[in-house]
């Protein structure tokens, strides 16, 4: 009895510890990461270039067309990326570190006026069809399973409810990243589930000014190398999710 309580403890422990170690130095990469930033910007976050990033990404004036809706933003970090939205009070960021962020962050991401949401990297704690707009902004290429995740965007998106999904295209995996997205990878385990308004796809914009050529609507992309995907899509009637 012993000797098999130790081989399936071994065994457990062989087959966890990996994985474990992969996480790990993922989340101790973002944590990281995030923790410079805080205290570079005066143990605070800056926040109001989202409203230019996403109004640009939805290709609309101002925050009106999100009147009363429940909004989301999948990886959102601790920024506030939805801080900037006035026209509704349901705002939920959603980041599989979002407790420990709240932890080291706490004081900054109080004052967001959001709803702070801890993922796994296999689910998102919200009901079916409970978001009426979600946005990703460069945030699925650090997801672990890149196809569960785009399954759980799809399942708490509303039928008819709108997905504006910006990507960085065919960054090489890092710990942080691990994965490197295509067009071709996008569409299989996520749009092809969509029907798709508005694709615009760009080689990146010079240092510190990533989206220009977007902003700029200056589209050209050289295939293969990196880029930036921006897409507005609404949840088809059915899906095959």
């Amino acid at each position: 009895m012993r000797e098999n309580r130790y081989k399936i403890t071994t065994f457990l422990k062989e087959f966890i510890r990996p994985l474990y170690n992969k996480f790990a130095d993922k989340y101790a990469t973002e944590l990281g990461y995030w923790k410079k930033v805080y205290i570079k910007e005066g143990n605070s976050f800056s926040n109001s270039f989202y409203e230019k990033i996403f109004l640009n990404l939805a290709q609309e004036s101002d925050d009106k067309f999100l009147s009363n809706k429940v909004v989301a933003d999948f990886g959102c970090g601790p920024r506030g990326s939805l801080k900037w939205i006035k026209s509704t009070d349901t705002k939920i960021g959603i980041d599989v570190l979002a407790d420990q962020y709240l932890n080291l962050f706490g004081a900054s991401m109080l004052t967001h006026n959001m709803i702070y949401l801890k993922s796994t990297e296999k689910t998102i704690p919200l009901p079916t069809e409970y978001v009426d707009v979600m946005f990703t902004l460069n945030a699925l290429d650090h997801v672990d399973n890149f196809p569960r995740m785009c399954n759980e965007i799809i399942r708490v998106l509303k039928v008819g409810g709108v997905f504006y999904g910006s990507f960085n295209l065919e960054e090489k995996a890092t710990s942080a990243e691990p994965q490197q997205l295509t067009e071709k990878i996008i569409s299989r385990y996520l749009l092809d589930k969509f029907e798709i308004v508005t694709y615009r796809v760009t080689n990146k914009g010079p240092q510190g000014e990533l989206f220009k050529h977007l902003y700029e609507n200056i589209l050209h992309y050289d295939k293969g190398e990196e880029g930036i995907l921006w897409v507005k899509a609404i949840k088809k009637l059915k899906t095959d999710s």
